[in-house]
């Protein structure tokens, strides 16, 4: 069996301004890395809530280049620390697009998983209109990456909303999910969402959310949390930049699925 081991998630109230946005994750990572955090999630859009959507295409990297991917490789050296880099505009066959992936970086600063968002997000009401696929494509296919802490499966944000992502992934030890889910949204659904995920699949949930109001005007809901595999909330934060902490304990996912082997019992249609 693996090891307990702590974790973070890190809220942000990202702004226009890149390297003020790497500053500021930088600070926070720091942070978490000396209360103790083995991994460390950051939010989606941690290094740009621009004044338009179309801003992180001009912030686009190609993959394994550019100021943002050596940003999160030296903070996961620096602290020798698993680093799920929240989200990073790569580029895509498109021009006008970009892929909106998230890169996981061992202690040695190496990418050892990308995934790019499947599910994007699309709402109108309340005075908000939203279209992810307006500006990112769309990626294909699920991700999951065995570490040495812990078998870890990858999703972003609106993927919340779709279970047999996360059922096509399982068996795994912990989910994490970079967010920024809107203030009307989150509201409404995502604790419910979230607790709902990790009860399912019976493994711990790490998301790490925008949570604020931001320059450009959105505002995000935050309650960054970790969830265990009973649907408790260890940890949360409601809005403001912080890091959240909990322990991941290997014994209590192997004592709920000994207890109540839902997994198991799963019947396919």
């Amino acid at each position: 069996m693996k090891q307990k081991f702590t974790a973070a998630a890190v809220q942000m109230v990202s702004g226009t301004d890149v390297s003020a946005n790497l500053d500021a994750a930088a600070r926070l990572v720091a942070d978490a890395a000396q209360q103790g955090a083995s991994l460390v999630v950051l939010p989606e859009y941690f290094c740009l809530m621009g004044e338009q959507d179309s801003d992180k295409v001009a912030q686009r990297e190609a993959f394994g280049a550019g100021p943002i991917q050596a940003a999160l490789a030296a903070m996961a050296r620096r602290h020798g620390i698993w680093l799920v880099g929240g989200t990073v505009p790569l580029e895509c066959p498109e021009p006008d697009r970009v892929f909106n992936s998230t890169l996981t970086y061992n202690p040695q600063g190496e990418v050892v998983a990308r995934y790019d968002k499947i599910h994007l997000f699309g709402f109108t009401g309340t005075g908000e209109s939203y279209c992810e696929s307006n500006t990112i494509r769309p990626g294909t296919e699920p991700v999951k990456v065995a570490t040495p802490l812990a078998d870890i499966a990858f999703s972003i944000c609106y993927d919340l909303r779709f279970p047999e992502l996360y059922r096509g992934l399982s068996p795994v030890d912990v989910i994490v999910l970079p967010a920024a889910f809107t203030a009307t949204t989150g509201e409404a659904h995502w604790e419910p969402l979230i607790r709902s995920r990790a009860i399912e699949n019976q493994c711990y949930l790490i998301a790490s959310a925008q949570g604020g109001t931001h320059q450009n005007g959105r505002k995000t809901h935050g309650q960054s949390m970790i969830v265990d595999p009973w649907g408790r909330i260890l940890a949360q934060q409601d809005k403001g930049e912080g890091v959240v902490l909990a322990e991941i304990d290997p014994s209590v996912i192997q004592s709920v699925r000994s207890r109540l082997p839902a997994l198991a019992h799963r019947v396919l249609p």
